[in-house]
């Protein structure tokens, strides 16, 4: 019983055709595609999230810009120039200079990974502030002290040792969760559509791979009588082919017999992919809080909406403003103490931009108005009740 004999019916044949597997291009980007929240760190998600989608990455950069910059007064000129001086010269991180760098990091950080650390130096005699610094996330965990309504800052090592002098740690957690001081991202439910976004990008690039760069499928049909030679002369067709299609000139292919020269690919038509990658990017946008505009995609929009989509953006900064001043207040009111002077303080930060100074100078106006009308109709009244 020869279960695996040929079957003497079957035709043998000299060219034999085998199932390819298609080559699919592959994903650079894989833990956005594999994320799993037990097998791979949030911090690695998140950066791999910002380096896949460019949108995402300028939307963090652009919101830490429009921050705008700060002043910190003390009502006393003499040591708002000291003080001055020194957020203008302090060292940050790798070589800059000024609380500005730092500050950008900080805020950088902590849209990304809803978290963010950094720390004073002191100098040797501890008597003055010497840097500041930027620690990176991957070292260093927060956790609560005895309390949640107290943070402190340890080593990611295996027994997760306190970091020295916490009093010149200055931990942020951006929307942390109820009972937990953990943070949360700003860039917490993207991972999925960013995934989709990447593969359409993905199918777009195999697409045009294969369609692009026109493959042609050459087929030989030989006559019966000359079936002996079918493998020589197909192998001089393909070998006449690919000079004619490979050679640096143009070149004819001539042939004799019934030659079929066809277009791979050329039946397929690529999927529409405009109104999927909108819907993806208007989740996306709607999450980072930023209108359109902002990053240069011309949607259609009112006046009347852009300036409420602005309004709502300047709520949003606002609030970003309210979590980084303390982290302002507290370098300082060290740097004054440190210095002998007493730590009032007081941080203003400039207008966003020209739009909220004229809306204010309006409103100012308007209640200017006001006030006039109702002066003007109590003076009224008062002749009216005399007589």
């Amino acid at each position: 019983m020869n279960f695996f004999k040929r079957n003497k019916s079957e035709p043998k044949s000299d060219f034999p055709v085998y199932p390819v597997p298609a080559t699919t291009a592959s994903n650079m980007f894989l833990p956005i595609e594999r994320f799993s929240q037990f097998k791979l760190s949030e911090y690695e998600l998140y950066s791999s999230l910002r380096e896949a989608v460019p949108i995402i990455d300028a939307a963090i950069d652009k919101t830490v810009r429009l921050m705008g910059n700060f002043t910190v007064t003390s009502g006393n000129k003499e040591i708002d120039k000291k003080l001055e001086n020194f957020l203008n010269s302090v060292p940050v991180n790798g070589g800059n200079r000024g609380i500005f760098p730092f500050i950008a990091t900080y805020i950088n950080q902590l849209l990304t990974y809803g978290e963010a650390v950094g720390e004073i130096v002191l100098s040797k005699s501890r008597s003055e502030i010497s840097a500041l610094y930027n620690a990176n996330l991957k070292d260093v965990s927060i956790v609560a002290d005895k309390s949640p309504l107290n943070l402190k800052v340890v080593n990611n090592s295996a027994n997760a040792a306190p970091i020295k002098y916490q009093q010149l740690i200055m931990p942020t957690l951006l929307n942390p969760e109820p009972g937990t001081v953990k943070g949360t991202s700003i860039l917490r439910g993207l991972p999925f559509v960013s995934g989709i976004l990447l593969t359409i990008f993905n199918s777009i690039k195999t697409n045009w791979e294969r369609v692009g760069d026109v493959r042609f499928s050459v087929t030989y049909k030989p006559d019966n009588n000359s079936s002996a030679i079918t493998k020589k002369q197909a192998q001089q067709i393909a070998d006449e082919w690919s000079k004619a299609m490979r050679s640096g000139e143009v070149c004819d292919f001539v042939s004799v017999g019934d030659v079929n020269v066809k277009i791979i690919g050329a039946d397929n038509q690529i999927l529409d992919c405009d109104v999927p990658v909108r819907h993806i990017l208007e989740q996306i946008i709607a999450k980072l809080s930023l209108p359109p505009f902002v990053l240069g995609i011309s949607w259609s929009s009112t006046e009347r909406m852009s300036a409420q989509q602005a309004d709502i953006l300047t709520s949003e900064l606002e609030f970003y403003r309210s979590l980084i001043t303390p982290v302002i207040a507290k370098i300082c009111k060290l740097f004054l103490r440190l210095s002998g002077y007493d730590d009032y303080i007081e941080v203003k930060w400039d207008l966003i931009n020209l739009q909220d100074e004229v809306e204010l100078s309006q409103a100012r106006l308007n209640n200017a108005q006001a006030c006039e009308i109702e002066s003007r109709t109590e003076v009224n009244n008062e002749n009216t009740t005399g007589y």
